[in-house]
């Protein structure tokens, strides 16, 4: 999920720099650029569009298998590859400058692609292209510039690929070299379902430290926000004896269900001050945090 990716480069971004002494608005920016340039990997998802394709639009679920179907023949291919991240970071770091450089740098590693992994690779390459070169002028606009644009394009280019270790098939970190770092993905538990939590569980720790960045920059404290009607997400548990256990091939049942539990957060209570959004935010976080726990509880004590 790009979210965990784009919220782990923001909070490493925040709270390092953070302490650098850097006016709280430049750790804004330069963590906001960080955590845009980070999701960036994941536009080669376009490519599994066909994927829904003439797919009856009355069977969500149909639709859902064909389109992860479709994404894994594209997905985590050149866009997800550190050969291809930091010779990306700086073209995107000169775009806002030095635009006829960048656009030679970039075309040049679009034909790069094209030659060595074929046209369909190429077209997502040159989308990739495309879209950090609207990102480094978003940047641009916010203050991040030059050596600093390209180091946080860097972080968030380089990080990604690393966070999609847990899920699926592994990132080819060297596209388009024909070489293998990693040729399975880093198993956390033998056990498949197991594994799908364990894989929740990191995307949500990536979260919490964007939040933790966040709460960093705003001078706040986690427990402003946070009530205890979290606590309530941990009903989930039971959710072992009605939801079929997850494995990576049937993941969305549980994390389309579990994220709904996020929804306490903003569930009025009588005669209570509606909630702020970020105070309904986090303690949706935090519920959504807790049923996962419990789940994992649960079903590691055999209640499954």
């Amino acid at each position: 999920m790009f979210v965990g990716h784009a919220t782990l480069a923001f909070g490493v971004v925040a709270l390092l720099v953070g302490r650098t002494g850097v006016p709280r608005r430049r750790v804004l920016a330069l963590a906001v650029a960080a955590g845009l340039f980070a999701a960036l990997p994941d536009v080669d998802m376009v490519a599994a569009l066909v994927g829904v394709v003439g797919v009856d639009p009355t069977q969500p679920l149909a639709a859902a298998n064909s389109f992860w179907g479709a994404s894994t023949t594209a997905h985590r291919g050149v866009t997800h590859s550190v050969v291809i991240a930091l010779p990306a970071a700086a073209a995107f770091a000169l775009a806002p400058t030095h635009r006829a450089l960048a656009a030679g740098c970039l075309g040049a590693l679009v034909a790069a692609v094209f030659a060595t992994s074929g046209p369909v690779a190429a077209v997502v390459a040159a989308v990739f292209a495309v879209t950090g070169w609207l990102l480094a002028a978003v940047a641009s606009g916010i203050g991040v510039r030059g050596r600093r644009l390209f180091a946080v394009a860097a972080v968030g280019l380089v990080s990604h690929p690393f966070g999609d270790l847990f899920t699926g098939d592994p990132p080819a970190l060297l596209s388009p070299l024909d070489a293998t770092v990693f040729a399975e993905r880093v198993t956390l538990a033998a056990d498949p379902t197991l594994q799908v939590v364990g894989a929740f569980g990191v995307e949500l720790a990536a979260i919490w430290l964007g939040v933790l960045g966040a709460l960093a920059i705003a001078d706040r404290s986690l427990r402003e926000f946070v009530t205890a009607r979290a606590v309530a997400g941990a009903g989930y548990g039971l959710a072992v004896l009605a939801v079929p256990a997850p494995t990576l091939d049937t993941s969305y049942q549980f994390v389309f269900s579990v994220l709904a539990v996020g929804t306490i957060g903003v569930v009025p209570i009588p005669h209570r001050r509606r909630p702020t959004v970020p105070a309904a935010a986090l303690t949706g976080l935090a519920a959504v945090t807790v049923a996962v726990a419990a789940y994992a509880a649960l079903y590691l004590a055999g209640v499954a």
